[in-house]
Parts: structure tokens; sequence; C-alpha cells
């Protein structure tokens, strides 16, 4: 295994690289990298963003909003927090396994301390029964990554503040608010462990995951992004994560909706309808898929809004590739009328 540890202290960056990474750097082992951010959001590929921050409490408090590749849902970071990615290919992992993933950093925790840390539900990282940890994924030519956030002290008084969570959401978790799901993992870490820094932590993490004694024994291990991958690099930024139109985009008013919330995640559709055709249509939520579902977008353009012609278009695909996990009949009854 071979580990990058990101200098830059903005997510956009992070995410440019992480992105970069993947899809253009040839590994012969998998890849583990660590970044941390100052205040941001990361809203998935497939929500609508201004749905889902506080616009006005995002704006006074200077926090970064950008949309990542991958699907799931919106999350806050702060200093207290610490990414990671793991990078495979495609054939090692399942798609939507984030156990597999998980688990080395859950081992790791436990040793540090955090027995009671866990996988639950279908991406997230509880100790106590709190969430700790959100994680997403996202495949591409072979390749697969999974990252996630571990929440070592991050300010959840801002967390609650900036994130605007759907109350069908909470409601499906059996909780009253966001801020009595969430905690962080420090209180729980061994006595030894409870004053480390962010980047201390990370040390520790990286340190567990390669079974070693200090970071000299595994400096072969590190790789360097060059100068020459860090100018792709800052395209990658300008053109996604930078981007206006690709973190919050442009959608007409609507003139029908359905959302519902499943275990697999939420997916929210929207039409806009001209002469009984589907003139617009939006897919918004936080599930996961391996494909883009703008692929089912534009094969539902301009067909007519009656449930028999909307079910011939989705017969032409597999929706669990899609909507991983959730069931083809009920989707078919959320995108039509």
């Amino acid at each position: 295994m071979y580990y990058v540890v990101m200098k830059d202290r903005d997510i956009r960056d992070n995410l440019a690289t992480e992105q970069y990474l993947m899809n253009n750097v040839k590994f012969d082992e998998p890849l583990v990298l660590f970044y941390i951010e100052k205040p941001c959001i990361i809203v998935g590929r497939n929500q609508n963003t201004l749905e889902e921050i506080n616009s006005n409490y995002i704006k006074d408090n200077n926090i970064t909003v950008t949309r990542r590749i991958s699907g799931g849902g919106a999350v806050y970071q702060d200093l207290g927090n610490l990414c990671f990615s793991f990078v495979v290919d495609s054939n090692d992992k399942n798609f939507g396994d984030f156990k597999s993933f998980t688990q080395p950093i859950i081992d790791a925790l436990h040793k540090m301390g955090a027995t009671s840390a866990e996988v639950s539900g279908r991406n997230d990282l509880l100790v106590d029964g709190k969430k700790f940890s959100g994680n997403a994924m996202y495949s591409r030519n072979g390749k697969t990554f999974s990252h996630g956030t571990l929440s070592l002290d991050v300010d959840l008084d801002v967390l609650t503040k900036a994130l605007h969570v759907q109350k069908d959401k909470i409601a499906s978790k059996g909780i009253k608010s966001i801020r009595s799901r969430v905690t962080n993992l420090r209180p729980y870490l061994a006595k030894e462990y409870q004053n480390l820094s962010t980047e201390e932590f990370r040390d520790r993490l990286l340190l567990e995951l390669f079974h070693a004694n200090s970071l000299e024994e595994i400096k072969d291990r590190e790789y360097i992004v060059s100068e020459a991958e860090q100018k792709e690099i800052d395209k990658i930024k300008e053109q996604y994560y930078y981007n206006w139109d690709w973190v919050y985009g442009k959608s007409p008013d609507f003139t029908a909706k359905q959302r519902k919330h499943f275990d697999m995640g939420t997916v929210d559709v929207r039409y806009n309808i001209e002469n009984g055709k589907i003139e617009h249509i939006e897919i918004y939520g936080d599930f996961f898929g391996m494909k883009d579902v703008n692929d089912i977008k534009q094969k539902l353009l301009n067909v007519k809004f009656d449930r028999d012609e909307i079910l011939k278009v989705l017969d032409q695909f597999n929706l669990d590739d899609y909507f991983k996990g959730i069931p083809k009949e009920d989707l078919g009854k959320l995108f039509t009328p």
C-alpha cells in the first residue's frame, strides 16, 4: 500500500488531487490518502446544493462549499476533522461495500481505545451509537475510491447550523435532531491519545494501517505529487471544484416533484412538463450508484409524462447501477405520476 498526505487545507484542492491520482496514476498496490480542511461543506454528486446548506450562515462564516464526484449526503468539515480515502482496483472490492473499505480504520481506532467504533447502516461509522464518520464511493475506468470523514474534534454547533438536513432523513433514524446523532472521537480514545492534534491523529492512524513504529519506516511508501501533476490537478480544480455551475447548478421551476427516503438513500425526482411531455428532469438525492443518472435523464427528455411510457424508459436500464440497493419497483412508483 502507498499513501499520500496532502498539505493543502482547501477541500477543493484535495478533492481534485484525489480525482487526479485515481484516474491518471497507475499504482500496483492500493493507495490511501489523508487530508484536513478549513471549514467547508461538501455536497454529494446528485444533491441540490442550495437545499442542503444554510446559505446566509455559510456566507457570514466564510465556509467553503463544493460538490464531490461521489454520491451520498452533504458533510461539514473543519480542522478538527480528518478525511481518508482508499483507492483500489474495482475488481478488488464490490461497489457499495463500505464495510470492507472502512474496516482497517475501525481496527486502528479499536487499538487507539475507541473499542465501540463500528460500521453501521449503509455508510456510517458509529461510536457508542453516534455517528463520527460518513462515507461515499466512486468508480470509474476500473478504479474505485471510498472516502470518508473522521470527526476528531469538529465544532458540532457549527455543523448543525451550516447544514440543512431534511426532516424525513432525521425521522428515518428515529431521532429528534442531527445534533443528537453525531459526536466526536476524542472522548472515546485511550488516555494517551486524548490530546492529539488532527495531524498527530492522522500520523497515528498511518502507523496503525502500516503496522509501523515510525513514519521513517514507511517513507518509501509515500507518494509525492510532482510539479507536472500539480498543473493537471489545477485544471481539475477549475473544471469542477471552483466551478459555480458544477457546485450549484441551474434548475428551472418544476411542475411535478416526488421524493422518498429509502434505507439506501433518498431519491428526489423533479419534472418540468410542457404539453404533456418531459421538458426537463432533475434527479437529486444522497443515493449511491456506479453509473451517472444523467444517462436516465437524457432518455426521459421529450417522453410523455405517462406511467407506461416512463416505465418503458426505465426498463432499458439496470437501475441498481444508478441507485444501489433501492428496489426497481419502488423506483418505478417514484418516477411515475
